[in-house]
């Protein structure tokens, strides 16, 4: 992240002075109140009311004493990281899952929510409101002390109406997340897409916190992506920046739920590797998934893939490497479009990271237009199965910390 602060004169939540100040005890904290005024250039009497605004609002706490530089040993300043809460939530295809994090992201309680098939917008609603009582409830957390509620929802997402205009798995259009949330618990509810809140995850607490031009990519049941343009995300012209599950890789590929052939999630997201491995075992071919799934071939999905991979079974470990191959086409194509420092993966298909690696990797080497494009950094998720969570209480983090 950029650590260049630069001087304004807002009045308290949103000025600007305030979150320089609070942004560097953030980042640099245990700090000293003199330190912050040398490196911020605010004098010292306007420091020291920020401060004390911080410290009566809980927000900020002394610490230590520092290293005297000639006088009295300077008092030190610290986020008071576990007074305030954030609640989390990742709308998935199959289940909703809700975090609790503290004020550096830190899980302290987690719940999970199957979703029925063909949900309605009010059945959706009434799992979220469900989870996050369940959360405020069962006397692990004190609601009092939560900051807001951020959701991380797939498909196409309004953040600045909070409302999901269309989530394919469910073809369900329009659903006021933000507004229903809000009325029921009176709390700031954000809502993002997923895989934006995922990359917004990984570059406040993941392997993201270096690069101010990454991407971080959502594979799991679909494909999405996060864009973040020096350091901010980029939701394009009508919120459909990063949907590179549909761009098209294969033009006499499988047909794809959006209603066009070979796009990409057809071939590399979860279901398209189960239906890619049912039929070659179909076909005959001898793979130790057909033991693991005691010959029901329904039962196979990529999670039986990637178990099969483990024990070393060569059909599944090619049938990854495909996958990783088609993935490196996609994530090229994003290279040579914006061009970012890292492109993060995450989703369940990330957990086969190791055997998705090689063929991305060597899929770019060949196709990438020059040495740099190459050379662009590709990690795995740092936050794992809760990166799109965590990065949905980003979302309300940035309520207070922005700048």
């Amino acid at each position: 992240m950029s650590t260049k602060y630069t001087r304004g004169s807002f009045q308290l939540m949103k000025s600007m002075n305030r979150s320089i100040i609070l942004n560097m005890i953030r980042k640099q904290g245990p700090i000293s109140r003199a330190d912050i005024a040398k490196q911020s250039r605010l004098t010292p009497p306007t420091v020291s009311n920020i401060v004390k605004e911080l410290i009566n609002t809980k927000f900020v706490i002394e610490t230590t004493q520092g290293t005297s530089k000639g006088g009295r040993k300077p008092t030190l300043l610290e986020i008071n990281v576990d007074y305030f809460y954030i609640l989390g939530i990742d709308v998935g295809t199959t289940s909703v899952k809700f975090v609790v994090t503290n004020l550096f992201g830190d899980l302290k309680d987690t719940t999970s929510l199957e979703i029925p098939a063909f949900p309605t917008n009010e059945n959706l609603i009434s799992i979220m409101k469900e989870g996050i009582r369940l959360l405020l409830s069962n006397g692990n957390n004190d609601p009092g002390k939560f900051l807001g509620v951020g959701v991380g929802m797939h498909g196409i997402v309004d953040p600045e109406k909070g409302i999901s205009l269309f989530a394919p798995s469910f073809q369900l259009k329009n659903i006021p997340i933000k507004e229903e949330l809000e009325k029921e618990f009176n709390m700031i509810v954000n809502v993002e897409n997923d895989a934006r809140a995922m990359t917004l995850g990984e570059y406040w607490f993941g392997h993201g916190n270096d690069a101010d031009n990454m991407v971080g990519v959502n594979v799991g049941n679909g494909i999405g992506a996060g864009l973040m343009v020096k350091g901010r995300l980029f939701h394009g012209e009508n919120n459909l920046a990063g949907e590179i599950g549909h761009i098209t890789i294969d033009l006499s590929g499988p047909k794809c739920p959006c209603g066009n052939y070979g796009c990409l999630q057809t071939l590399a997201a979860g279901p398209a590797i189960a239906e890619r491995a049912k039929k070659e075992l179909k076909s005959g071919t001898h793979s130790l998934i057909r033991d693991l799934v005691q010959g029901d071939l329904e039962q196979v999905d990529g999670k039986v893939v990637y178990e099969a991979a483990l024990q070393n079974d060569e059909f599944s470990i090619q049938l990854l490497y495909q996958t990783g191959r088609y993935l490196g086409i996609g994530l090229t194509n994003l290279i040579h479009t914006i061009n970012p420092k890292r492109i993060i993966i995450g989703g369940g298909v990330s957990k086969a990271g190791p055997y998705l690696m090689e063929g991305i990797e060597e899929t770019i080497q060949s196709r990438g237009l020059t040495d740099k494009a190459k050379e662009t950094s590709i990690v795995l998720s740092k936050l794992g199965d809760h990166a799109s969570a965590i990065g949905a209480c980003v979302l309300i983090l940035e309520e207070f910390f922005s700048r």
